[in-house]
């Protein structure tokens, strides 16, 4: 595996994998790696020649008082997790790297952030959707991968790639879970014991009240959700029920729907989804 931390050393192999007639799959992430990230490689890995990914804390996605600073990193570990997981080249650019200055030209999310996530965290999309950009002009994958967990943040990207005309294929990936059902992420390092035997609540409640809105509409599924959740130490942040990619409120006539909450434990916000169907013969997924 290669590990390179400048655009121009990346831009080099880019262009000599191009030559080669290599295509390549692109695996953003944040690090601190996790199951689910190395499922994306292995996707990628399935389609693609070439696997390149990206190890980048963007301080733009993150509003005043979270959890920049505090984010977990460990790159020694992230560098031996994705050499075993067949990654090919690892781009960790350092914040000057990609932001070299103060830039002349802003992007900014204009659909599908002004609910769930984006509801509370004002900005947040404007800076996935840049850095995304930065990324996908430097790599120019051929096709790039997405957890399903992150939702609207893959509904967001795909507006992206479209709005934009970028020449990748945005690829989402099932959330991959605990045996319990907790959903993977690099941030339940902060649950405590107490909260991580409640967790799993989270992803419960959301089968059962997909089901209830089948027979009894949002209100009983949303108010189902609720109660299950006033058993745990967490605090609802949002559970929402929206068309899914478009995030709008369903009407009778909308068939793939996503129900996705977040919950706040003292040290870690989670967040999780369903995304599932009402016509009767396909079942309800996560996919």
């Amino acid at each position: 595996m290669n590990i390179v931390s400048t655009t121009r050393e990346i831009k080099k192999m880019i262009k000599d994998y191009k030559k080669q007639g290599k295509t390549i799959g692109f695996v953003p992430t944040m690090g601190f790696l996790h199951e689910g990230h190395l499922t994306l490689v292995s996707k990628s890995g399935s389609d693609c020649d070439i696997t390149i990914m990206s190890i980048f804390v963007n301080p733009l996605q993150f509003g005043p008082g979270e959890d920049y600073d505090r984010y977990p990193r460990d790159i020694e570990r992230d560098i031996e997790l994705a050499e075993k997981a067949g990654v090919d080249v690892l781009f960790t650019p350092d914040v000057n790297e990609l932001y070299p200055a103060e830039p002349s030209v802003s992007v900014k999310a204009v659909e599908r952030t002004d609910v769930l996530c984006g509801a509370s965290r004002p900005g947040h999309f404007d800076g996935v959707v840049t850095v995304l950009s930065i990324l996908f002009n430097i790599i120019d994958p051929d096709k790039s991968y997405f957890g399903q967990k992150d939702a609207q943040q893959v509904a967001v990207v795909k507006g992206l790639a479209g709005s934009l005309h970028f020449p990748t294929e945005i690829i989402s990936v099932e959330t991959i879970r605990e045996q319990d059902g907790l959903a993977k992420s690099s941030r339940n390092v902060y649950l405590s014991d107490q909260e991580r035997t409640e967790a799993p609540v989270i992803y419960q409640a959301l089968k059962t009240a997909s089901e209830i809105y089948m027979t009894d509409g949002s209100n009983a599924a949303i108010e189902h959700f609720k109660h299950e959740l006033s058993t745990v130490s967490g605090d609802i942040d949002y559970i929402e029920i929206l068309t899914y990619p478009e995030l709008q409120v369903p009407s009778e006539s909308d068939t793939r729907l996503i129900i996705a909450a977040a919950v706040r434990f003292e040290r870690a916000r989670l967040i999780d989804n369903i995304i599932f169907t009402t016509e009767e013969e396909t079942a309800c997924s996560d996919q």
